[in-house]
């Protein structure tokens, strides 16, 4: 079986990256006959230095490119399409309209498509609903990763046709070694709190450092660590503004022994071991229509007891006693959660062992298995549904009151 990716690929730091990545090191794991091809989406001016696999590149925002990429494709000898869709990697706003660079692409494909959706807001703009629904008509099989995701596309975009849910990926991880790594860390005897990923203002760290002196009054040992680069897009706008606007934070509530930055970006087996010496891992991110959080995804896998906002994908994850929500820009909440944690081991043990069993079945052998299930029965699909010619034809919605 040949399996053709389109999606941002590694090198690229980017999160669809990284999981077409893991996603594609699973499948082949689960079979490893499976030959994979690659359409990497690049930045405009990018030059980078991709593997083997890479045998198409799309010029982002340039439409002429997906076309041709598209043609390339069902050209090749690829058997199914898998494709990992972000609106930023495909399409562009221009002049108050959205312009879509998916269906174009997918409209030259007439072998199967399995479109993974990461994005799935709850109030969508007239324009992310059309392009939504022109997708899911473009593509033989979408798949989601929350349940939450999938009630959305029905009910909000009228999209009939039920998509399959598989859980966004996380490396199976065996949960101990705590004070081992604690002391290869360098922070041994310290009570570890974190927040991992890109950072950017919409994660709402500030509010985890406003908690701060709360949690430090109770535990001196406490040492937050905030794990991960400044998002790269933000920095090529912005620099280090947003971060060095933390740092003046933590200076001026004097949190310099009680607040770290871990500024780089960190491989797979890193993330794993900084999760691993954590005692509570907390998301107090801003944007409550999140739908995916792959930080999210590996704290559950690593068994953490976790304190999040209550954004789409951690309401979920974290339903049944798996985890604490607050409110976001509130450091009060966040304090008083954490401290909950601190304070009760008991309490703190029963969080880490129904994290651990929810998050377990979302390990990447568990995902890679399903996935290549999923693309097995594509193949056995005769025909690919698809729109009629004169349906597919608009490429350009207007971005607010289509």
């Amino acid at each position: 079986m040949r399996i053709a990716f389109v999606a941002s690929a590694v090198p690229r730091r980017c999160g669809i990256a990284t999981f077409t990545a893991d996603l594609i090191a699973a499948v082949k794991a689960a079979d490893p006959n499976v030959r994979v091809v690659q359409a990497a989406i690049d930045e405009p001016n990018a030059a980078r230095a991709y593997g083997p696999e890479v045998k198409w590149r799309i010029r982002q925002g340039d439409l002429a490119s997906y076309r041709a990429v598209g043609r390339a494709i069902q050209a090749s000898s690829a058997d199914v399409v898998n494709v990992q869709h972000e609106f930023g990697l495909y399409g562009v706003h221009r002049d108050g309209t959205y312009e879509d660079h998916a269906v174009p692409l997918l409209s030259e494909i007439s072998k199967p498509v399995m479109t993974t959706l990461h994005t799935v807001l709850p109030r969508p703009d007239p324009w992310m609903r059309e392009t939504m629904r022109q997708v899911a008509a473009h593509s033989t099989v979408v798949v989601v990763m929350a349940e939450t995701a999938a009630r959305l596309l029905r009910e909000v975009y009228g999209i009939e046709r039920p998509p399959v849910v598989i859980p966004h990926g996380m490396p199976a991880i065996v949960p101990h070694g705590r004070h081992r790594l604690k002391r290869q860390l360098g922070v041994e005897k310290r009570t570890i709190v974190s927040t991992f990923g890109l950072v950017d203002p919409r994660k709402g760290l500030e509010y985890m450092i406003h908690a701060m002196p709360s949690i430090v009054a109770r535990d001196p040992n406490v040492l937050y660590l905030i794990v991960g680069q400044t998002h790269p897009e933000l920095q090529k706008k912005e620099g280090e503004r947003y971060r060095n606007e933390l740092v003046a934070e933590i200076d001026r509530l004097n949190l310099r022994d009680h607040v770290r930055f871990v500024n780089q970006y960190l491989t797979q087996r890193e993330i794993v071991d900084y999760l691993l010496a954590t005692d509570v891992y907390v998301t107090p991110y801003l944007d409550l229509n999140q739908i995916t959080s792959g930080t999210l995804a590996y704290a559950l896998g690593a068994g953490k007891a976790i304190v999040s906002t209550g954004y789409l994908h951690a309401a979920e994850a974290l339903a049944d006693g798996r985890g604490l929500l607050v409110e976001p820009r509130d450091p009060v909440g966040l304090a008083r959660a954490v401290l909950a944690i601190l304070d009760d081991s008991q309490f703190k043990r029963e969080l880490e062992s129904r994290a651990y069993e929810y998050g377990k079945e979302m390990a990447w052998p568990n995902v890679g298995r399903r996935v290549l299930e999923l693309t097995r029965e594509l193949l056995a699909v005769p025909e690919v549904a698809r729109l009629e010619p004169e349906e597919a034809e608009s490429t350009e919605v207007p971005l607010a009151h289509a």
